[in-house]
């Protein structure tokens, strides 16, 4: 009798120990389960913080091919995440004066809190090619971004994309790209090209004043925009 009653013990203990095993492996199961659904959220709707990206049409003329092409790349932009708000600054016609050491009242100063915003990801500049090379308005532009760069960089590992637009196809729209994206490396961004075919950046032709005919021109401010989209929230999960 002992002994079938301590067999009986046995099995009884050994049930237990069983349950006890399969309960833990299924409240593990289910933790697991959670915490990478938690996981698969939080990397799908990054922070679930708000990211601007802003586009600057730097041609003297306001709402003209130029302004067009970055709105494109915006566009393209904000459709890379949910979390991605856009905002074009087209500065035709404003009064936007170069550096000098006691800085100019003119119409950049309402420009500089928005480049100031934490919450901003990325840059797309846009100018158009004038000679082979950036508008002058262009150049003041960034000049006038110097108090980003003391104290603190503040552009500092953000993307910036580059779009120009010029009168021919081989208009030195690439040189344009190659002129802004160097004076930005002085703020610590990082150049950004777009998918194929816009390696470099968006490069538009405008004829008769439209860019609407050119479609590989927009294709490539698009593949830009996308790509700046990208990247920036990329950036801003790593950060």
């Amino acid at each position: 009798m002992n002994t079938q009653n301590s067999q009986a013990q046995c099995s009884c203990t050994s049930k237990q120990e069983v349950s006890r095993r399969n309960f833990l492996a299924s409240a593990g199961t289910a933790a697991l389960a959670v915490t990478a659904t938690s996981a698969f959220a939080a990397a799908a709707t990054g922070s679930g913080k708000l990211l601007k990206i802003l586009g600057i049409a730097c041609s003297p003329r306001k709402g003209m091919t130029t302004a067009k092409a970055v709105q494109a790349a915006l566009d393209a932009a904000k459709g890379a995440d949910p979390r991605i708000e856009v905002e074009l600054i087209d500065l035709g016609g404003l009064n936007i004066a170069g550096w000098s050491p006691k800085p100019p009242q003119d119409d950049f100063t309402a420009i500089l809190p928005k480049l100031q915003d934490p919450a901003l990801g990325g840059l797309i500049i846009g100018s158009p090619s004038y000679f082979r090379g950036m508008s002058s308005l262009c150049k003041a532009f960034i000049e006038r971004c110097a108090p980003l760069r003391e104290p603190k960089m503040l552009l500092a590992n953000r993307p910036v994309g580059v779009v120009a637009v010029g009168a021919f196809r081989n208009g030195g729209q690439e040189m344009t790209i190659e002129q802004i994206q160097a004076a930005m490396l002085c703020f610590g961004m990082i150049p950004v090209g777009g998918h194929a075919p816009a390696f470099q950046g968006a490069t538009l032709l405008s004829a008769n004043d439209s860019i609407t005919q050119d479609e590989l021109g927009l294709k490539t401010a698009t593949q830009l925009g996308k790509h700046i989209g990208e990247a920036a929230n990329k950036l801003a999960k790593s950060s």
